[in-house]
């Protein structure tokens, strides 16, 4: 593909074809600036097949405000769709139409209310509630869907894996194994989930970071290859790299030659006055070979060089590697906390892939405005679970008295809960589940939505990727121990309040009612 044609595909016409036929009907029956409203949420956890998450970290904001602010439809974009015909040979898209959307179909019209990249949030809770004329707020949805799923569920996996490896550094080295150009979306939600760098040099750049790696296998091929050998492999890269030597050392054997001459290697540096990184292990038992390589090195007099881990890592790869460590570890002479806090760990396909399915993010109209007010809309679905939430909504979450989130509470847009003195919380699906908290059961109420984008403009300073990753910290450090359970994490609760579970049972039941009349007629 040419680069003119690569930004006529991720521009304006970045869409599904479906909502570019709605917004022409809206456009002919004069309903495309009618003023609707689109709650963005998901409605399930990643599930990593044998393991499940029980919180999701929010990315991906940033990149569609960019996206937008540049979407138009130019000649070659409406060239395009005049060619385009039905089944029947005659254009698809009318003049009026293509003219409209060539001169006015810029998003300059949408407001957008959305909790902050880096927070945690959970399922059926608005992430990004959206407003604006029907037509673009329609062709809006798939690019959203687009660059907000895809980021959550990467800064997902970054944060769990970043706690599995108890906070060690994280190299997030994905590229080679990412969806083509989607690595750098990747790259970027690894850093704001837990990553403390990437080796993609271009993205990393760009966001402020230093690039990370270590060296190829191939390297020490060649230089065997020329007769030099290993350590005529890791001299080389010493002399280059006094100071970011980092040796791999499993080409050959790694207790039999790997360690031992990477030793070799640190003493000469070390008399030359430099200090040596470390190593990496790529292969193998990885727990023992790092118990075994901390017994050499802290012999030699290297204990505190690190020890990177790496191939086919995740979270739960990374908790088992540290369980073994605890337990074999006094076998060798090796003290497992000072190994477990020499340890980086440097994660590539697990991490980029996600190794869950998807993120199952939905784009759901939820009111439209008439005669000046927000008429809620409602979607009825036979799986009470997808029935959505209707009306204008504000979004809250609960502290208890240990300062724990304890829920986020959906409420109608006119409601104020955080002075309240007594809650009525509601499940959102289930009838019979609800719960009272009085206000000597919360410490505070915060509310989630901040006013980001008015009429396409941005609203706020958004945050940088280091305060993003504090927002992450915090609200993890707020989050019940059970919630972030690796494994069959405890379920964290999402309510609406009284009014709104009021409101979408009377909508239900109105809908259902019409429904069985116009059937009868």
């Amino acid at each position: 593909m040419k680069p003119q044609d690569r930004k006529v595909a991720e521009g304006l016409l970045f869409t599904d074809q479906y909502h570019l036929t709605s917004a022409q009907l809206y456009h002919r029956l004069g309903l495309h600036e009618r003023r609707v409203q689109f709650d963005y949420f998901f409605r399930r956890y990643p599930n990593y097949g044998d393991h499940q998450a029980g919180f999701c970290v929010f990315a991906g904001f940033e990149w569609l405000y960019d996206w937008m602010t540049g979407a138009r439809a130019g000649e070659r974009e409406i060239e395009l769709l005049r060619a385009q015909t039905s089944n029947s040979g005659s254009r698809l898209f009318d003049d009026d139409f293509l003219d409209w959307l060539r001169d006015e179909g810029d998003f300059s019209g949408i407001t957008i209310d959305a909790v902050l990249e880096g927070r945690v949030v959970h399922p059926h809770v608005p992430i990004a509630v959206v407003s604006g004329p029907l037509a673009m707020t329609q062709i809006l949805e798939t690019p959203l869907l687009n660059h907000l799923n895809y980021q959550t569920l990467i800064a997902t996996k970054a944060a769990r894996i970043h706690a599995a490896g108890r906070g060690r550094p994280l190299l997030e080295f994905g590229l080679r194994r990412a969806p083509d150009r989607g690595a750098l979306a990747g790259t970027r939600a690894a850093l704001i989930g837990g990553a403390d760098y990437s080796s993609n040099v271009g993205v990393s750049h760009l966001l402020g970071f230093q690039p990370k790696g270590t060296h190829a296998h191939g390297l020490v091929q060649v230089f065997m290859a020329m007769g030099e050998g290993e350590i005529g492999a890791f001299r080389a890269f010493a002399e280059a790299y006094p100071d970011d030597c980092l040796l791999l050392v499993d080409t050959v054997d790694t207790l039999g030659s790997g360690v031992p001459n990477a030793i070799r290697v640190f003493e000469e540096l070390r008399r030359k006055g430099h200090r040596p990184l470390g190593i990496r292990l790529d292969s193998g038992d990885l727990a023992y070979l790092a118990i075994r390589s901390a017994a050499m090195l802290d012999a030699a007099g290297f204990p505190d060089v690190a020890i990177t881990l790496s191939s086919g890592l995740d979270e739960l790869a990374i908790w088992q590697i540290l369980t073994q460590i605890e337990e074999e570890s006094p076998r060798y002479g090796v003290d497992p906390d000072h190994l477990i806090n020499r340890l980086m760990y440097g994660v590539g396909t697990r991490l980029v892939t996600s190794g869950s399915d998807n993120l199952d993010g939905v784009f759901k109209a939820v009111a439209m405005e008439l005669d000046g007010e927000w008429k809620p809309l409602l979607k009825v679905s036979e799986s009470p679970a997808k029935t959505v939430n209707p009306g204008d909504k504000r979004v809250w979450r609960v502290y208890d008295k240990r300062e724990t989130a304890t829920a986020d509470v959906l409420t109608r847009g006119s409601e104020d809960i955080s002075r309240a003195p007594l809650l009525e919380l509601h499940h959102p699906v289930r009838k019979d589940l609800r719960r009272t908290l009085g206000r000597e059961d919360i410490s505070r109420v915060e509310p989630l939505l901040v006013a980001t984008i008015r009429d396409g403009e941005r609203a706020f300073d958004p945050p940088t990727i280091e305060e993003m990753r504090e927002l992450r910290r915090r609200d993890l450090s707020h989050l019940d121990p059970g919630v972030k359970r690796l494994v069959n994490p405890h379920v964290y609760h999402v309510s609406l309040s009284r009014e709104l579970w009021e409101l979408k049972e009377r909508l239900v039941g109105e809908a259902k009612t019409n429904e069985r009349a116009t059937q009868a007629s």
